[in-house]
């Protein structure tokens, strides 16, 4: 299995790991434990990617190497995964409450990738969940109160959750005039949600529906469509670190 195959190619996710994580490490005071952290939460992302396609293909595949390909991946980024977070268990334990808390997430998505519906819309929303959740973990990992958290994780939710519908509006759904509704429909409340969350987020949501309802049928190329994902994600974080 070549390298560069052992890095999911789900590109969309990794803006989703990354913003929340890191508004909430300068939302709090940074230090060492968060480099700590980071890495243990994208091995966990990578371990948790090849299981789940390892599962998937040995079920649906009528090739046997197809799964195979993922196990050694596993292997490799779960040990690393242990290597790294034991230590980091061992000196901030109430990180296992977070990780129990995590686990029913990783199930639903588990249960998901089995019956062969990673795409479906709900397991994009769970997934969402935990990765924002991050931004809590971090911020209490530098000292920061959980509720001092709460209103930057709200803007997450409702940033990717709302990029999950849009996304799917621009590819899977994009002949689908209901689904396109439900999107605008959402980033309409998602808007109103945000700008009472404060009122410099406004500015981003505004934008968030705008493409949501002016992009789709447009013929963008998937490429495109994540660069854009890109932009506004980097504003997402200015955003949080500037209204909070």
């Amino acid at each position: 299995m070549q390298r560069s195959k052992w890095i999911p190619d789900q590109h969309g996710a990794w803006a989703m790991l990354a913003v929340p994580f890191v508004a909430g490490t300068f939302l709090g005071d940074p230090g060492w434990p968060h480099l700590l952290l980071f890495a243990c939460w994208l091995l966990a992302y990578a371990s948790a990617f090849h299981l789940q396609q390892h599962l998937r293909l040995r079920r649906c595949s009528r090739n046997p190497r197809a799964a195979e390909r993922h196990l050694r991946p596993f292997l490799t980024f779960a040990t690393a995964l242990i290597l790294l977070g034991v230590p980091l268990l061992a000196v901030r334990p109430w990180l296992a409450v977070a990780l129990g808390v995590a686990l029913p997430f990783f199930a639903v998505n588990t249960l998901y990738a089995l019956r062969n519906r990673e795409r479906a819309l709900v397991n994009g929303l769970v997934a969402v969940v935990p990765a924002c959740a991050m931004l809590l973990v971090a911020l209490r990992l530098g000292g920061g109160a959980l509720g001092e958290g709460v209103p930057a994780f709200a803007a997450c939710l409702l940033y990717f959750g709302g990029t999950v519908l849009y996304v799917k509006s621009m590819i899977r759904e994009r002949r689908n005039r209901r689904f396109l509704a439900l999107s605008v429909g959402c980033h309409c409340a998602a808007l109103i949600c945000a700008t009472l969350l404060s009122p410099l987020l406004a500015v981003l949501f505004a934008l968030c529906l705008l493409r949501a309802a002016l992009l789709p049928g447009r013929g963008l190329r998937i490429r495109t469509v994540g660069l854009i994902e890109v932009g506004l994600s980097a504003v997402l974080l200015a955003s949080l670190l500037v209204a909070f």
